[in-house]
């Protein structure tokens, strides 16, 4: 599995995901990360957007698998709930 996360920096919900996925890579074999900064990576809201496929007005964005899955409360119910993690 791979999760991307879109955050930046100062999100507290944003430093939660990258918590949650970090402890999952330590947990789980076949897990594996990427977190980008969308502010150092200049991207926008809108780029978030067509990312997705809707309009997001929020960050996390957390992808599993290339698919949109919400933000950090989606997250953490995923991983609770398939894998029994919890940051």
């Amino acid at each position: 599995m791979f999760v991307e996360i879109y955050g930046r920096a100062g999100c507290p919900f944003c430093v939660r995901a990258k918590a949650l996925a970090e402890i999952s890579k330590n947990k789980l074999n076949d897990f594996d990360f990427n977190y980008v900064d969308i502010n150092e990576a200049g991207l926008t809201k809108d780029d978030l957007s067509k990312l997705v496929g809707k309009p997001v007005q929020t960050v996390p964005q957390v992808f599993i698998d290339k698919t949109p899955i919400g933000g950090c409360t989606d997250f953490e119910a995923y991983m609770k709930e398939n894998f029994n993690i919890v940051a």
